[in-house]
């Protein structure tokens, strides 16, 4: 039980191999805060829908994006916030319009999986 950290080391196993191989699944507690954050962003059904706009139809400009969820301008903008500052979107400006798309390779692939169950 080579794995399993000093302060639990103590405690009795039932399978100790299984311990351990549950223990390098889990990995790093950094990568599955990472992931935890990642899935947090998806949690809201408003961001999800905006996330899912961007990835079927790339760029998309914040009023665009209201009229395609239903949301209002502000609440679009202020999940764009939060969603650009969590690197899943970035935004491009031309002119004075800005046009968000999905960046996250991460983030893209999980809504890969979102469209083909929809499919």
């Amino acid at each position: 039980m080579h794995l399993v950290p000093a302060d639990r080391a103590d405690r009795r196993t039932i399978d100790g191999h299984r311990v351990c191989e549950a223990i390098a699944a889990i990995g790093e507690p950094g990568h599955v805060r990472a992931w935890a954050d990642c899935f947090s962003l998806l949690a809201d059904p408003k961001r999800l829908a905006l996330l899912l706009a961007l990835h079927r139809t790339g760029p998309l400009a914040v009023s665009d994006l209201a009229i395609a969820t239903g949301m209002n301008d502000p609440a679009v903008s202020q999940a764009l916030r939060l969603l650009r500052a969590a690197g899943a979107v970035e935004g491009e400006k031309a002119g004075r319009v800005v046009r968000y798309r999905v960046v996250d390779a991460g983030v893209r692939k999980l809504l890969d999986h979102c469209v083909a169950d929809a499919g």
